[in-house]
């Protein structure tokens, strides 16, 4: 009986420990996506019918908040699968005892930055409730909000020391003590500093470093032991702080709160709702079967096939490894069956991908019209002709290179009754782009908006319209999309902390003036930097490059007559060609884990691809009009 009792409680502590930030992130990731939806049609609906009505302004205010809790809850679940953004290039060539070694530097950076935020964050909370404030709409404290600073990095701190205690077990007494002297061995630069601050006197070589060494030092340093990127951006602006003494130790902790408080940001979690909603509800096999009935029955009509797929389901999730997940798991098999190479299947796949992040909507113009305050509308429309551009060059070559090998379409008769028995199948999820689009451009609805409804729409077509998403997987894919835009917006906040710090310093400033000195050409600059991006792809993933570079570069291309809209097509396009380029290109490894296709031989037979691609890339880079052509004013 006791054991009986004993087994329960463990099963219990077990399934709260597995699941506890997972109930708060699908109940508030719902509530919000209804929120914002409820807002946009109350507008447009209730204040039309009833004059009276006034607007409902508490709607995203508490939105935002709710947004600020289930990020940060959702992060801890990404600490718990180890789930982050981070440059492993050096992590993969270590052997396995080594690789378990860095885990213990890796979680043990993570946890002194998560302390020192929770830490600091009850500073903030003991100064709210010293001279309390209200939100605007609601009259909430703004002590309740901000709560999430202690408890939200606290308990991150307690996933780290979960994750700490299983590495020391895996590594043992030995390899745990090189672990943790390699992590003390990284502060020996600001030993010296930290001493200097409680005792007096010329004992010690260095009491300063300056801001730059410390700032750019510790990034790299970090980044190449495989901290994720966000933690290195967040520790070395800690460093900097520290050893410089550029801004009080508090400024973290408000920064990861202020950072996140921004409407605009909540497109990111709304549109990647909306891709896994739609993606498990069954749209993107009926946007197959719609785009093989217009040309399945031509050379290479597979694969053509699968780039019009990868275009229209671009245009519903907004993210290229999700693309590639849910057309890959579709038409790899089916190029497979009708006699296509693998390695080609797979590339082609992992190309047409690619233009989920050029095709609106867009994650990654998201991120840069956030990060270089460009309207995100005029970088979606911006977007559409570079992501038709790129995919009928994909069709191109995937027609002329079928048709050398002689991979013909299936012999199945295709009339137009088909075609529009497949058009009218498809319908709910070819409304997706003109909700969006025409919500947008209409200007009924903010893009954070229009993402809040389409992931509403994708609710409401997959559980009662297709009828495939039940309950337990409405929970994951809430779970699943909370917990990939927590590491994109816990980046961006960490970006900002490290921006404020490079432009107090006037990085960029100094950069843009180099190169100007250097050459005032807008050709040559602006084919370094397409370069300079390229090679940055190799390495580094699409959103950590555009928050980290685009402070950086934007003052150089504004210098020569650049405009912010246009270089944001230019630098997103360039990142969308990394998605294809290893040792990083995540598509690659998406189509390589879907068809177990080993990577080098998709890296290889993608080549030509990317070659063609890079052609729409310099089209783009020195015709404006191209790309900017259905832009307004």
């Amino acid at each position: 009986m006791a054991t009986a009792v004993l087994e329960e409680k463990q099963g219990i502590w077990h399934w709260l420990d597995e699941n506890f930030e997972k109930i708060f992130l699908v109940a508030g990731l719902i509530a919000i996506i209804c929120f914002i939806t409820l807002q946009t049609f109350y507008r447009y609906i209730v204040s039309n019918l009833l004059e009276t009505a006034g607007a409902m302004v508490w709607t995203e205010e508490i939105s935002r908040y709710i947004f600020i809790w289930i990020t940060y809850f959702a992060v801890c679940v990404a600490i718990k699968k180890r789930s982050s953004i981070r440059i492993d290039i050096i992590y993969e060539k270590l052997p396995k005892r080594w690789q378990e070694i860095s885990w213990i530097v890796v979680d043990g950076c993570f946890l002194l930055l998560t302390l020192v935020i929770a830490i600091t964050g009850w500073g903030q909370i003991e100064r709210l409730m010293q001279y309390p404030q209200y939100t605007t709409a609601l009259r909430i404290p703004f002590l309740v909000p901000y709560l999430i600073l202690p408890i939200g990095f606290g308990l991150m701190s307690l996933r780290l020391i979960q994750n700490l205690w299983k590495q020391i077990k895996v590594c043992g007494t030995t390899d745990t003590i090189i672990g943790l002297v390699a992590l003390l061995a990284l502060g020996i630069p600001m030993y010296p500093v930290m001493i200097s601050l409680y005792v007096t006197g010329d004992v010690f070589i260095y009491d300063y470093i300056a801001p730059l060494p410390a700032l750019f030092g510790y990034f790299i340093a970090l980044c190449v032991l495989g901290v994720p990127i966000a933690i290195g951006l967040g520790l070395s602006t800690l460093a900097t702080i520290i050893c410089a003494d550029t801004l009080p130790l508090e400024y973290l902790s408000q920064v990861a709160f202020t950072s996140l408080d921004n409407f605009p940001i909540m497109a990111i979690p709304f549109f990647i709702a909306a891709g896994e909603y739609m993606g498990e509800g069954g749209l993107s096999s009926r946007l197959l079967k719609l785009a093989d009935s217009m040309l399945g029955g031509m050379y290479g009509g597979m694969a053509m096939t699968t780039v019009v797929t990868c275009m229209f389901f671009g245009a519903i999730s907004g993210s290229g490894p999700a693309t590639v997940a849910a057309i890959g798991s579709l038409t790899i098999p089916a190029m497979l069956e009708r006699g296509y190479n693998k390695a080609f299947s797979c590339a082609i796949v992992a190309a047409a991908g690619a233009l989920g992040v050029m095709i609106p909507p867009s994650n990654p113009f998201v991120v840069y019209g956030i990060a270089a305050q460009v309207s995100i509308g005029d970088l979606f429309i911006s977007g559409i002709i570079p992501g038709i551009l790129c995919g009928l060059v994909l069709m191109a070559y995937s027609y002329f290179h079928s048709k050398k090998m002689g991979w013909k379409g299936d012999a199945e008769e295709r009339s137009g009754k088909k075609l529009a028995l497949a058009a009218w199948d498809a319908k709910w999820a070819l409304m997706v782009p003109v909700i969006v689009l025409g919500g947008i451009y209409g200007g009924f609805m903010t893009p954070t908006e229009a993402a809040a409804v389409a992931a509403f729409y994708g609710i409401i077509v997959g559980v009662f319209i297709y009828r495939e998403i039940d309950l337990k997987k409405l929970f994951k894919c809430s779970v699943s999309a909370a917990e990939t835009s927590a590491t994109i917006i816990l980046l961006m906040a960490m970006a900002t902390i490290f921006g404020n710090i490079m432009t107090i310093e006037d990085v960029p400033g100094t950069i843009a003036r180099a190169i100007l000195d250097f050459t005032n050409s807008k050709f040559f600059i602006l084919l370094i930097i397409n370069i300079l991006l390229l090679i940055v792809g190799v390495f580094m993933e699409a959103l950590a490059a555009i928050v980290i570079l685009t402070p950086i570069l934007l003052p150089v291309v504004t210098g020569v007559g650049v405009s912010p809209l246009h270089f944001g097509v230019i630098m997103v396009v360039n990142l969308a060609i990394g998605f294809l380029t290893p040792p990083v290109g995540v598509n690659l490894f998406v189509a390589s884990g879907v068809s177990g296709e080993n990577i080098i031989r998709i890296a290889k037979a993608a080549l030509p691809m990317i070659s063609l691609m890079i052609l729409v890339l310099l089209v783009i880079t020195y015709f404006p009009q191209v790309p900017l052509c259905l832009v307004g004013n």
